[in-house]
């Protein structure tokens, strides 16, 4: 009986694949990579073309000594890593490794953990792409390269176990500028106006919002024009100018991505995008469902595509319409326009099987399991739909020459709505409904609210993994990745998912785009991920892309040794004593930023908080005003005389004090404004001397 060996890539899938192909075939996993550069050096050798030099990876050598005893009893070996450039470029690392020059390799591919495609992808066996295997080799080795030559200077400069990488770097600068948008913001006042109008033979009242003149739209900027437009309008007898009654509609979701996924998962679930990738893991890979057996539940995790395969999009049009009816399958083509390069080969991430509901899983499943299988059923069934409708109503007041807008939606079809729900909320209103344009309404009462624009929002997770996808920055599997480094390397806090730069993040930025200034660049670093995608195409030879980039990062690196060596500073001493020997303490820095501690380390280990004074005295009881830290590291000023005097502000305040209200005022770039947001009062820096 002929003997056929599949090689994957997870112990998790081993089971349930052995269980599809029954007992002519052996699985086995490699545990994903089994050859990679050696951590103690490059690994490139530079002087003969950038050739890569693999090793077996420590720990590894068991598994391989395995698969080579089985690969001798094989007839045939199939290499079933994931499909993507990393499996390609896994399944050809194996057939170096496991030196399957001699047999008959073939290399498959399945987007999804099921029966049907296991077998079916067993009749598509192919070669191995090489191209994409050079296209991942590629990645390896420019992100290699950056974090082999670049790491060791801020060990130099800052402290050791720092890194720099191709992407991890930029997406720490996008968190950097946006930080330094967010300080240099400048709040800037409006007002809002409403009014309550009675209706002539109803009980309830009418809210409208003031909308400008009869002649256009127009914001209210200050006090003094709310004045001058409510002594008009006081004046003024209110009439129905126009009512227009129309419909809106709301097109269903696409089906997620990964990018999209970890996005929706961030915002409904609360999960970080290193827990989105590892649930969707297990759900593809495979669960035990009851009644099932082991099977993988969703498609595969990683990709940009939208795309969803002919029979699957058939096969829930048909749920659909036994479910929930015919007017609800959709009539519309749902997908987007691609952006850029997409590896369209996968599909959109959904369920395998649409009939297996949330609700016929649940018990199979641990909670967090569910609810990001639920999000993924629910989207797709709900991107196979038809759109919902609104019943819309708009209408205009007129007060003289001012003129007040009121609106209204009632949800008429819910289409996709029925099953997944992006939390909008309708502005109904019963009376509305009633209106004619003879109705008589007469203004009771007038709300007025102050406002000051807010400034851009800190990335969260989810806001910085969009910003990665729109500036084609890093793909699908380096998102999470990416975010984790940042974090777990401290350039990065988070705070109720808000992500904030540290002290050692900056200063960490700062190196890198005063020496790196290309490797940062953000579109340097996305016409390198299209490069990739070339290489991946067979379009553009590996090999060149390496020779473009290293030796202007190779000038780089020489030139800022060169500079470090030339402002090479001691640690900095300071006026205080250790309590334990008396010494002058140094500064120092750490996971979190600057600390002070004794330089007769590591006899004497004595470490203290570093509060570096602004010059400033405390608003509240005049004593010093210092920079501290909250336990994530995240910056603030505070009084020296906390716990006495609890002062605390997370911009830098002035000594001066604000010229209308007398409240302390803070740094805002080359602006000075007042701290008490109800005043608003803004002056130039220059203007305090």
């Amino acid at each position: 009986m002929a003997k056929y060996l599949v090689i994957v890539e997870s112990p998790a899938k081993v089971k349930t694949i052995k269980k599809f192909l029954g007992a002519n075939y052996e699985v086995l996993a490699s545990n994903g990579h089994v050859r990679d550069l050696p951590k103690s050096q490059l690994g490139i050798d530079v002087e003969h073309d950038y050739e890569p030099k693999y090793i077996t990876i420590r720990g590894k050598g068991e598994i391989l000594a395995k698969l080579r005893k089985e690969v001798k009893k094989a007839d045939k070996v199939y290499l079933a890593t994931d499909p993507d450039r990393e499996g390609e470029a896994i399944s050809w690392h194996l057939a170096q490794a496991l030196k399957l020059e001699d047999k008959t390799v073939h290399r498959i591919t399945f987007n999804e953990i099921t029966k049907n495609a296991v077998k079916a992808s067993l009749k598509e066996a192919r070669e191995i792409n090489i191209d994409l295997v050079n296209a991942q080799q590629t990645r390896r080795m420019l992100d290699r390269m950056v974090g082999y030559r670049i790491s060791p200077l801020l060990w130099e400069k800052v402290k050791r176990g720092l890194s720099a990488g191709r992407v991890q770097s930029v997406a720490l600068r996008l968190i950097c500028d946006r930080e330094e948008e967010i300080n240099a913001f400048i709040p800037k006042e409006y007002w809002t106006l409403e009014a309550e109008l009675a209706i002539k033979g109803e009980k309830k009242t009418l809210q409208a919002k003031y909308y400008g003149t009869v002649d256009g739209k127009q914001e209210i900027e200050n006090r003094a024009q709310l004045d001058e437009i409510l002594k008009e309008v006081k004046k003024e007898t209110f009439s129905i100018s126009e009512i227009k009654n129309g419909e809106r509609v709301k097109k269903p979701p696409i089906p997620f991505t990964t990018s999209s996924l970890q996005q929706e998962a961030a915002n409904v679930l609360n999960f970080s995008t290193q827990k989105t990738m590892r649930l969707a893991q297990q759900l593809y890979e495979g669960v035990d469902i009851k009644g099932e057996g082991t099977i993988g539940i969703i498609t595969y995790l990683r990709t940009d595509s939208t795309r969803i395969a002919e029979e699957a999009d058939s096969l829930a049009k048909q749920f659909i319409k036994d479910n929930y009816g015919e007017a609800y399958v959709t009539t519309l083509e749902n997908t987007k326009a691609k952006q850029g390069k997409i590896q369209d080969a996968h599909e959109a991430i959904r369920p395998t099987n649409v009939e297996l509901t949330p609700t016929k899983v649940k018990d199979s499943l641990s909670r967090d399991q569910f609810r990001l299988y639920q999000l993924i059923w629910k989207r797709f069934v709900a991107s196979r739909m038809e759109q919902a409708v609104y019943e819309t109503i708009q209408v205009k007041i007129d007060a003289g020459k001012r003129r007040f807008t009121a609106s209204a939606s009632k949800l008429k079809f819910d289409g996709f709505l029925s099953v997944y729900s992006d939390g909008e909320k309708e502005e109904s209103s019963t009376s509305l409904k009633k209106l004619t344009k003879d109705s008589e309404v007469t203004a009771i009462d007038f709300i007025e609210k102050q406002h000051f624009t807010q400034p851009p929002a800190h990335y969260t997770e989810a806001s910085l993994v969009k910003v990665l996808e729109e500036q084609g920055i890093g793909r699908p599997s380096t998102y999470a990745p990416t975010i984790t480094t940042i974090l777990a390397r401290h350039y990065v806090t988070k705070e109720n998912k808000n992500l904030y730069v540290t002290e050692l993040g900056e200063v960490v930025n700062n190196i890198m785009k005063h020496s790196f200034s290309s490797i940062v660049d953000v579109a340097f670093t996305a016409n390198l991920e299209s490069l990739l995608d070339l290489i991946g195409e067979g379009k553009v030879n590996w090999k060149t892309v390496l020779r473009n980039f290293y030796p202007d990062l190779d000038a780089a690196v020489k030139a800022a040794e060169k500079e470090l060596e030339e402002v090479k500073v001691e640690d900095e001493k300071t006026d205080e004593l250790c309590d334990e020997c008396g010494r002058n303490l140094v500064i120092k820095y750490g996971p979190h930023g600057k600390f002070l501690a004794c330089p007769g380390f590591p006899e004497c280990r004595f470490t203290k908080p570093y509060l570096e004074k602004i010059g400033v005295p405390c608003p509240e009881c005049g004593k010093e005003i210092v920079i501290k830290k909250t336990k994530k590291g995240r910056r603030y000023y505070g009084c020296e005389d906390y716990p006495n005097c609890e002062f605390m502000s997370w911009e830098k305040p002035s000594e001066k004090k604000c010229s209308i209200c007398g409240k302390y005022m803070i740094e805002k770039g080359n602006k000075l404004i007042c701290s008490d947001k109800t005043c608003g009062y803004v002056e130039n820096k220059n203007e305090k001397l």
